[in-house]
């Protein structure tokens, strides 16, 4: 399939300038593209993945992608999509985030391939090198200030307010393209559609200074179905760093999707086949309770993302969880499996009774209510329900000769570990 119609197909294309003229230049031949990644973080996050999966659909379909970490521009902060002015960081700081960034980015895209490898480059490298005087006499004359304020990354802050710094985020993108296209040939920018402004900015200065002629196309912002930001969890955002979301975690956040929004994310962030897409919404309409399409969602990013054998285990913790098998977990996955639950450190008791730990772990509020709690059959040790006031946990109960899971009611989950 045609690049540009598999991209629509999938939900990718929000904008793009000429469409005709775009995908006359890539029937030619192989093209050079890029996308920019703010590093404003030790870790990109699932709002990124939009972008990294769309630079690898390009370099699928034969074409060679850049992976520009800004790490020079993220000294400046990108107004798009912000109320206020962002917290300025630091040279070392900025330079932390992208490095980091860079050793995630070079997991998803093929920086080996044969005829189009990919590129990653930091705008930090001739940013640093730029003449005040000369970059604002030989590059700054080409921005008016009646286009720069009809962009919307800048209009839509004029009314709370808008730094000079911020305002020359646009001129610093535009030059990106610009150098990008004059080193690499690169001929076609894409990004998130918050950044049309900034792309379009680059389209400009490539024609009039460079006299050539080159493309833009932007990804929708994504919402769930339910109006809630896209990539967020109860406990926060849903990064792509394993140590910062765990595999499981991760798996969790796809596997639980809404029928509404399953079949969009299979287009958006599965390699799956048309045909194997259309199947599967078949089985969403046909057959929901099942949930197939979320379970196959889940394997398949979650793959992507951390590799086989993460997979294998968030799959295996979710089963033990599910049907209770918890002593089939091995201490890597217990950890993994409740790194976001309430914990309670137990220290040197070999044996402790079940009210007193119900209530030292502060799983019940009170020995009144623990007792309650145990009386009405609300709690569960390592998935089994205990119903004995008198019990006393014991070391041969311990998983991984450490932890006990356990439960009040149908979802609290609570994990003691014993210190060794």
């Amino acid at each position: 399939m045609d690049v540009l119609d598999d991209l629509a197909f999938r939900g990718y294309i929000f904008q793009m300038t000429d469409e005709d003229k775009l995908r006359r230049r890539l029937a030619e031949g192989q093209m050079t593209l890029y996308c920019g990644f703010d590093p404003t973080a030790d870790s990109l996050h699932a709002g990124s993945l939009v972008p990294i999966m769309g630079l690898r659909r390009f370099q699928d379909a034969g074409h060679k992608p850049i992976a520009l970490v800004g790490g020079g521009t993220g000294l400046i902060g990108d107004p798009s999509g912000k109320a206020e002015e962002r917290q300025l960081n630091s040279l070392e700081v900025v330079q932390a985030y992208t490095e980091s960034q860079r050793v995630q980015l070079e997991k998803y895209l093929d920086f080996e391939a044969v005829h189009n490898s990919a590129l990653m480059v930091s705008n930090h490298t001739w940013l640093s090198e730029l003449r005040t005087i000369e970059f604002l006499r030989d590059v700054g004359k080409h921005f008016s200030m009646g286009y720069m304020l009809g962009k919307e990354s800048v209009s839509s802050r004029l009314s709370t307010g808008i730094s000079f710094t911020e305002f020359s985020y646009m001129v610093l993108q535009a030059y990106d393209f610009m150098e990008l296209n004059r080193e690499y040939g690169c001929e076609l920018q894409v990004g998130g559609s918050d950044q049309w402004g900034n792309i379009t900015a680059g389209i400009e200065l490539c024609r009039r200074m460079l006299n050539k002629t080159v493309y833009g196309l932007t990804f929708p912002l994504l919402e769930k179905s339910d109006g809630t930001k896209f990539g967020k969890t109860e406990t926060g955002t849903l990064w792509l760093d394993p140590e910062k979301t765990s595999p499981y975690q991760f798996y969790q956040f796809w596997v639980n999707a809404a029928d509404r929004d399953v079949v969009k994310f299979l287009k958006l962030f599965t390699f799956l086949s048309r045909e194997r897409i259309e199947a599967l919404e078949r089985e969403v309409e046909a057959r929901p309770e099942k949930r197939e399409a979320q379970r196959v969602l889940a394997e398949e990013v979650t793959t992507f993302i951390h590799g086989a054998d993460a997979r294998a285990r968030a799959v295996h913790i979710s089963e033990a969880l599910f049907y209770g098998n918890l002593q089939d977990l091995n201490e890597q996955e217990i950890a993994e499996g409740f790194s976001d639950v309430p914990s309670y450190a137990l220290n040197g008791a070999d044996e402790v009774g079940l009210i007193d730990l119900l209530v030292d772990a502060r799983i019940s509020s009170s020995r009144r209510q623990a007792r309650e709690d145990i009386g009405t059959g609300a709690i569960y040790i390592n998935g089994q329900r205990c119903t004995d006031m008198a019990h006393i946990l014991e070391p041969s109960e311990r998983l991984a000769g450490k932890y006990l899971v356990m439960r009040r009611g149908k979802r609290r989950y609570f994990l003691v570990r014993w210190s060794v």
